[in-house]
């Protein structure tokens, strides 16, 4: 009979050769080489694949301003404002310059004065103030003692008369209507003044003047004394004008 002890000692050396053979060789190692020269730029990979998107980075500084852009279009009318306030007064503007001259026919004037030449004139009809002292208008005829009016509107008429060696009875006559009467009762060689002031309504056309009564025309004058006739207009009907 085989003596077991033998037989798995034969066997333990038998595995050992068999690791021994199929272990690798081990090479020494040795001196660290040179560095060797750079090889040739190798070819360019294929592009990758886009990477996930980062996180916002932090706020830049602010850039300098770029240039103009140009004008765009002109955009819709906008709604009106509510009114503004009212400003303070401007400066005083420089004076103007001088106008043309207006028409002056635009002035409506009528006026005349006039004195009586010779004593006790005739009754019962204009006495004629032949002494013109203003009558540019000629709205006054000292021919026969009739003012004409030619502007409608209201009229002033007054006299101042000596009066002597008889009485006098003096009427304002209008459109052939006595509108006013004054006497004045004086005999023998006594002088005395009548005057008389009164307003009319005159219309284009109307005629004004004075007469004395018979034997009332102690109307006097002489180169002391004077007896005078005044009308002027106070102011014109401005819608008869117009009409």
């Amino acid at each position: 009979m085989r003596d077991p002890t033998v037989a798995i000692s034969a066997s333990v050396l038998l595995l050992l050769l068999v690791a021994v053979q199929a272990a690798p060789k081990v090479t020494p190692v040795g001196e660290k080489g040179s560095k060797g020269e750079m090889g040739d730029e190798g070819i360019q990979g294929a592009e990758g694949k886009q990477g996930e998107k980062g996180e916002q980075g932090s706020k830049g500084d602010k850039g300098d301003l770029g240039p103009a852009g140009v004008t765009g279009p002109s955009g819709p009318k906008g709604v009106a404002g509510s009114k503004g306030g009212r400003g303070a007064p401007g400066r005083k503007g420089a004076r103007g310059a001088k106008g043309a001259r207006g028409d002056a026919a635009k002035l409506l004037r009528s006026a005349f004065s006039a004195g009586l030449s010779k004593p006790f004139p005739p009754p019962n009809v204009p006495i004629r103030f032949d002494k013109i002292l203003y009558n540019d208008q000629d709205d006054y005829n000292p021919v026969t003692g009739k003012f004409n009016c030619s502007v409608p509107g209201a009229y002033v008429f007054a006299y101042h008369l000596t009066v002597r060696g008889r009485p006098a009875r003096v009427s304002l006559v209008a459109r052939s209507r006595k509108v006013a009467k004054v006497r004045e009762t004086l005999y023998g060689q006594e002088i005395d003044q009548a005057s008389f002031l009164t307003i009319l309504k005159l219309s284009a056309g109307d005629q004004v003047w004075l007469e004395v009564a018979k034997d009332w025309n102690g109307v006097y004058v002489s180169s002391e004394d004077d007896s005078i006739f005044t009308g002027f207009l106070l102011y014109p009907d401005v819608f008869e004008v117009l009409l």
